[in-house]
């Protein structure tokens, strides 16, 4: 049985095997999530081998023979049985109900949204028509969504959620229609994944360091915890491989070792290794043990004491008994 990433590849073989316009076709019946996988995975497959194009074909070719299509529109041959069989009045009392979530174009709308947009547009709505729109978006995206929104008013709203015991058809069709309205001027809502405290964390950082203090001085005097934010995003815990070895070794006596310990736990190999290099062979080996024998640990205590450890990098850059390596023109005097 193919694996998801191997049956994603065949699927981004196949529909750039069809051609453009037969892959467009194709798309609009797919998903978000699935659109944005195919999509990064067709940018990615830049030389494909023959056999692989060829084994894809064959495969679909055969899985293609195997499939009928019964009836062309399912929701019409539903209607016109129940129809038939219930009389008028009967049938649309359960026709509603069987096909209420075929027609929510607004509400599907909200699904190519980045979570931020949505919970933007919803922020001023009621908690019961939040919770009626959120229970349609996958649970992700409406998690998403709920951590965006002010703490008392997301509360609310997940109290809807829990208590909620279906949604009428009409009701359905009433909010689909107004969200329909409400997104046909929502291009304001799209934003690019551009800006943010870490672009301008790796912008100041290519200034050199005499530009860095007079920045982060004025934006600490404009908003210490933005400051913060941004020192703390300046230099990562895996940038403790861009020290030199007598930096990491003043890094290293700084540290104990029971912190060093669960700090490496979320570390990759390249930088375990300059930590071991960086110790005595006891010590090195003393500290592997350690690693080896703690079971698992919080990614939260992980994260901790990796910012204690980035914390003791920049005060002993404050004092210069260490230099970070930046991409300023005038780094070597």
């Amino acid at each position: 049985m193919a694996s998801e990433d191997e049956s994603i590849e065949n699927a981004a073989i196949l529909l750039m095997s069809l051609g453009e316009e037969e892959a467009a076709q194709v798309f609009k019946h797919l998903g978000p999530k699935e659109v944005q996988k195919l999509g990064e995975t067709i940018a990615r497959m830049k030389v494909i081998p023959r056999e692989r194009v060829e084994q894809v074909l064959d495969r679909f070719t055969d899985e293609a023979e195997k499939q009928h299509m019964l009836v062309p529109d399912t929701d019409e041959y539903v209607k016109s049985v129940l129809r038939k069989a219930l009389g008028d009045d009967k049938a649309n009392l359960l026709i509603d109900r069987i096909i209420q979530g075929s027609d929510i174009t607004g509400i599907e709308s909200l699904k190519w949204m980045d979570a931020a947009s949505v919970a933007e547009l919803l922020r001023n709505e009621h908690p019961q028509i939040i919770a009626a729109i959120l229970v349609h978006l996958d649970q992700d995206q409406s998690s998403t969504v709920l951590k965006s929104l002010p703490e008392r008013q997301r509360n609310e709203v997940l109290i809807r959620i829990a208590t909620l015991d279906g949604i009428q058809p009409t009701a359905l069709k009433d909010l689909n229609e107004v969200l329909s309205k409400v997104l046909a001027g929502g291009d304001r809502l799209r934003k690019a994944s551009l800006g943010g405290v870490k672009a301008a964390a790796e912008i100041i950082n290519l200034m050199g360091s005499s530009v860095e203090t007079s920045a982060l001085d004025y934006i600490r005097e404009a908003d210490g915890d933005l400051a913060q934010k941004i020192m703390d995003n300046m230099f990562t815990f895996e940038d403790l491989n861009k020290l030199d070895d007598k930096g990491f070794q003043s890094v290293l006596k700084e540290v104990q070792g029971e912190s060093l310990v669960i700090a490496l736990k979320g570390a990759t190999p390249e930088l375990r290794e300059k930590v071991f290099k960086n110790m005595s062979s006891r010590a090195a080996e003393t500290l592997r043990e350690d690693l080896e024998s703690r079971g698992p640990v919080r990614v939260s205590e992980v994260e901790a004491e990796q910012k204690e450890m980035l914390k003791i990098v920049r005060r002993l850059v404050d004092e210069g008994q260490i230099v970070l390596a930046s991409g300023g023109a005038d780094d070597f005097l």
